[in-house]
């Protein structure tokens, strides 16, 4: 199975948002970079056949603009284990649930979608940046990375 780790787009800062964090939304440039890096990531071609986000805001509004480019609305799906407490146990419990699915791409935060994605390939130090974007290929309790692209690549990708 092909697994990839998107982290949201830049959303309004912790410090200058009042109300619930799970409502803190995407910026006006976080939005128009995430247009951008969604080209870019149909113009890798992945083949994802579905996407899986965090239920907060600033995650399901970075998956729903890639779900659109992609044209994959009705392949996106929510899942609350994404938000807190993610961890690679709780990664490998969702892509159970979706075994028939050979290509997935998870929409989450940080730190843990880069510890999680650290340790399904070994332990390895990993950090995901606002809009960076991952893959692995899972055998097994085992993960080999395929893809590393920051978010600067997929939107020089995405340039149309």
């Amino acid at each position: 199975m092909n697994c990839y780790f998107l982290r949201h787009g830049v959303a309004v800062e912790q410090q200058e948002w009042r109300g619930s964090d799970a409502d803190r939304p995407l910026t006006r440039d976080g939005i128009k970079r995430m247009e951008h890096e969604a080209y870019g990531i149909a113009r890798l071609s992945l083949d994802l056949r579905l996407i899986i986000t965090s239920p907060l805001l600033r995650a399901k509004q970075t998956a729903a603009i890639v779900a659109d480019e992609l044209r994959m609305r009705d392949e996106l799906v929510v899942d609350d284990r994404l938000a807190n407490g993610f961890n690679a146990e709780v990664c490998r419990a969702i892509l159970a649930d979706h075994a028939d699915a050979d290509s997935i791409l998870l929409v989450g935060h940080e730190p843990t979608m880069s510890v999680t994605l650290g340790e399904l390939i070994g332990g390895a130090s990993v950090e995901l940046k606002k809009g960076g974007l991952a893959g692995i290929e899972l055998a097994g309790r085992a993960g080999t990375l395929t893809c590393s692209n920051p978010p600067k690549v997929l939107a020089g990708l995405g340039k149309r």
